[in-house]
């Protein structure tokens, strides 16, 4: 799986959205859309760092 479908995955079990997510991480609206929709690519140590808060702060719905 690539990290934006794998990004996606992380952000849709949060039940957040875009606009939500980015502001509960300090990522601007524009680059986790970008980073969604494979405009451009995300490093795979935040997707990691991210996935990690997820689990650790229980944020999946």
């Amino acid at each position: 799986m690539d990290l934006k479908n794998t990004l996606l995955e992380v952000r849709k079990s949060t039940g957040m959205n875009r606009r939500e997510f980015a502001e509960y991480f300090g990522i601007p609206y524009r680059t986790i859309q970008d980073w969604e929709l494979g405009n451009r690519q995300m490093p795979e140590y935040l997707l990691r760092l991210i996935a990690y808060k997820v689990k650790m702060e229980n944020l999946h719905k």
